[in-house]
């Protein structure tokens, strides 16, 4: 159950968005100061992983049963929402060479149980331009079509999550050199 305590909703946010689009730091900075955590759907999963001794490592994590994987995403949604106020960033759909996967499906959003679903999202240039030019990380080499594809998708997922759990969808804007409007238009998800 969510309640509203000082400035701010209790319970789980849940922040999407696709690798380049900048959800961690939009969410991060608009929560600056605010006593909610700032957790990572995949970090507790790797955790609960190495304490029941099935990994050593997170690269080991795909070579997991799909009935271990499930298992996980189960104890994982069980302790994000045992820890309160949270905002848990992970992946609204995970595209794969087979197409795209929920990032969390039925048995994980409803234990989880949201208040609030944020997507963030960016022009497919942005997006494309950003991965280009970041040589820390090794994305995907999408086409503009295919980063305005996945945005769909996520949309259309995030709707289907919101109609499980009785929770709101927000789209967020992250544009370039614009990340103070994008905190701006996050922050009443945090009310």
């Amino acid at each position: 159950m969510n309640e509203t305590v000082g400035d701010f909703v209790t319970g789980i946010i849940v922040v999407t968005g696709i690798p380049g689009v900048g959800k961690t730091t939009v969410m991060k900075n608009a929560a600056e100061g605010m006593d909610i955590k700032f957790v990572t759907f995949g970090t507790v999963m790797v955790e609960i992983a190495k304490e029941m001794g099935l990994v050593k490592d997170r690269d080991e994590m795909r070579k997991l049963t799909l009935e271990q994987q499930k298992e996980l995403q189960i104890k994982s949604a069980e302790k994000v929402a045992s820890m309160g106020n949270v905002i848990l960033d992970t992946h609204c759909t995970i595209k794969t060479p087979k197409g795209y996967m929920p990032g969390l499906p039925e048995w994980v959003i409803k234990k989880l149980n949201p208040t609030v679903i944020v997507i963030v999202e960016a022009d497919p240039e942005e997006i494309y331009n950003r991965r280009a030019n970041d040589p820390t990380r090794n994305r995907d080499p999408d086409s503009k079509e295919q980063i305005a594809e996945h945005q769909m998708i996520n949309r259309a997922v995030a709707m289907a999550y919101a109609t499980l759990t009785g929770s709101t969808v927000k789209i967020v804007f992250n544009h370039d050199n614009a990340i103070d409007a994008a905190v701006k238009e996050a922050a009443p998800v945090l009310e």
